[in-house]
């Protein structure tokens, strides 16, 4: 079995597991030795049938219709982001092997942030932070001085940082949704670039060193978090609701993240007030 047919069946089971009778109207019936729909209750809802169905979780159908995935994705209640997650995993892109690329941002994406009047950073699909602004640093640098992170072997990763480092989620007021976030990005982003080592890399360094993110990684979730409201406790200035918006820029896989208070709110005097420090 390849990759990425171990994680359509995967993904189909994690999220079948998710939805329980109840939740689309059929009446459950029998003990029940796992959570969620039965193979054939999902099948019957999505119009095809038990066997071809249980070929296709158990990775042995590789050729389901884009309506198929659709009447799965309808039956299942996927987002948007879970949907598309689906449809790459059902009918993966044939992708010559690449070299490793050192990902850098464009000098125009550094000015344009550089001129930002808020926190604002540029970062990959990998989380990496390619570039930021002073109060971008600020915000997120943990202290450490304010430089461009250029040093390819050394930049944050906001997954590194999160998981592995010391305190590392004391900066966030909602730490466990935070985490379901950052890992599912890392779940999408692997969908969209299985063939990127350093992100493979990655994954495996955070499932062997941190249990909590192994848990959330067997769950699969897929989140596109490109926009939303962050929410901090920073050690400095204390509580900060951000706004933001994650702007993919043209020809690349970088992401423009720029973050906003609400004019006249507590923390609108907080980042005033870790502007000025």
């Amino acid at each position: 079995m390849n990759g990425m047919a171990t994680e359509l069946g995967e993904f189909l089971r994690t999220r079948r597991a998710a939805v329980s009778p109840e939740d689309v109207g059929l009446v459950s019936y029998g003990a029940r030795r796992v959570p969620g729909l039965r193979r054939e209750e999902l099948a019957h809802l999505a119009g095809v049938s038990p066997t071809y169905y249980t070929r296709l979780e158990q990775s042995d159908q590789h050729n389901a219709s884009d309506g198929v995935i659709d009447a799965l994705a309808r039956a299942l209640a996927l987002t948007d982001a879970e949907h598309a997650h689906l449809r790459r995993l059902a009918h993966p892109a044939p992708r010559p092997p690449r070299r490793s690329r050192v990902e850098r941002p464009r000098p125009s994406a550094v000015g344009l942030i550089r001129s930002a009047p808020g926190p604002a950073l540029i970062v990959c699909h990998r989380n990496d932070v390619l570039a930021w602004n002073e109060l971008g640093h600020r915000l997120v640098g943990a202290g450490q001085p304010f430089e461009q992170p250029d040093d390819v072997r050394n930049r944050p990763n906001f997954a590194r940082m999160f998981f592995l480092e010391p305190g590392g989620r004391d900066l966030y007021a909602e730490p466990d949704q935070m985490a379901r976030n950052l890992v599912g990005f890392l779940r999408l982003s692997s969908g969209l670039h299985p063939d990127d080592h350093q992100l493979s890399c990655l994954v495996g360094e955070l499932v062997q060193r941190s249990d909590t993110f192994a848990a959330l990684w067997a769950k699969h979730p897929v989140m596109d978090c490109g926009h939303g409201v962050k929410k901090f406790q920073h050690p400095l200035v204390g509580r900060l609701d951000l706004a933001y918006e994650g702007m993919t820029l043209p020809d690349t896989s970088h992401r423009m993240v720029l973050y906003h208070a609400e004019p006249g709110t507590p923390s609108a005097d907080a980042l005033a007030l870790l502007a000025s420090s």
